[in-house]
């Protein structure tokens, strides 16, 4: 896959990210199944923002519209990132990060192939940092109904937020300081049987793609894997019991949160991570040990973009030391 990623490589390219696309619809069916119509909204109003800024940019730079425009790059970049966002969110919410994506996260450096961040990731940081009030406003799971999901996008209706919001299972997690993870799981609704209430089946969702496509051979085997075992095995050795200042369990943490998500569908983006399998297990390695670390100590509850933002910076180093310790092996 990461020779795909070139320009003049359309035919290739398109099959590569139709690929990805139709692996992501297992993942996407099971939110919009908890979350109702928003996801729907994301995907097309981050998709038109996405395509809107690319064909704009490709214009003031005088490129092809048309063979840019249709190798499907802009679209999975939007696709990701409107499965990341909150359902129902502010109407302007999806397209404004998904054009600030594909701005600043790949036109910004030259187009396809030439991004050293994550532009998925890039522009749900920025939303994030932006617009923190309406990034963390979850809906609960079957909260609305067409109608009203598109009064609470477009701001038709008088509803608080606190009316139709929950705090995540990731979110309640990090600031209970009473309850039993046995309590919270009881009694709590964004609790499910081993992570949060749904979400679980979203990220068996994610994971049957992310294994298609390890099928494909559209992505390798390395960052997924050294992302979840590292996640795993941090939370095991973290793990401190049933108790009120538990971490949550292993199991916990891969199925809560954007795990499945990051671990086959953003880790793998071949343009801003390693080249070299070995780089891309540090790679996944990394942001695995970083997303913990931040869920548990962090200021965000589900810390997967800014792990991946952070390791998209320690690349270069990776690369370099598997080049020379390859080097070194060889000689």
């Amino acid at each position: 896959m990461p020779m795909l990623l070139v320009e003049g490589a359309d035919p290739r390219l398109r099959q590569a990210m139709g690929r990805v696309l139709l692996a992501t619809l297992p993942g996407a069916l099971a939110l919009l199944w908890l979350y109702g119509w928003g996801v729907l909204l994301n995907l097309v109003l981050a998709a038109s923002g996405a395509l809107a800024m690319e064909a704009l940019v490709l214009f003031l730079r005088k490129r092809p519209l048309l063979p840019s425009l249709s190798d499907g790059s802009a679209l999975v970049s939007a696709t990701l990132l409107a499965l990341a966002l909150p359902a129902y969110c502010p109407w302007w919410l999806a397209p404004s990060a998904a054009a600030s994506a594909l701005l600043l996260g790949k036109h910004l450096y030259g187009g396809v192939g030439q991004n050293p961040f994550n532009p998925a990731m890039l522009g749900y940081a920025l939303a994030l940092l932006c617009f923190p009030q309406s990034m963390t406003h979850w809906p609960a799971p079957h909260a609305m109904g067409l109608l009203e999901g598109l009064q609470r996008v477009f701001d038709l209706d008088s509803l608080r937020p606190d009316a139709w919001a929950q705090a995540t299972a990731l979110d309640s997690l990090r600031i209970n300081k009473s309850l039993t993870v046995d309590e919270l799981f009881a009694a709590h609704p964004a609790f499910g049987h081993f992570g949060g209430r749904g979400v679980e089946w979203v990220n068996l969702g994610f994971l049957a793609g992310g294994l298609f496509l390890l099928q494909q051979r559209v992505i390798s085997w390395h960052a997924p894997v050294g992302m979840l075992a590292s996640l795993l095995l941090i939370s095991l050795v973290c793990w401190n019991g049933t108790g009120s200042d538990s971490h949550g369990s292993p199991l916990f943490h891969l199925l809560t949160g954007a795990s499945m998500l990051g671990a086959f569908f953003i880790v793998t983006e071949p343009v801003s991570g390693p080249k070299t399998a070995r780089a891309r297990l540090l790679f996944g390695i990394g942001v695995g040990l970083l997303t913990y670390l931040i869920r548990t100590w962090g200021s965000y509850p589900d810390g997967v973009a800014f792990a991946v933002l952070l390791m998209n910076l320690a690349v270069p180093a990776l690369e370099r030391y598997c080049t020379a310790r390859q080097a070194r092996v060889s000689s």
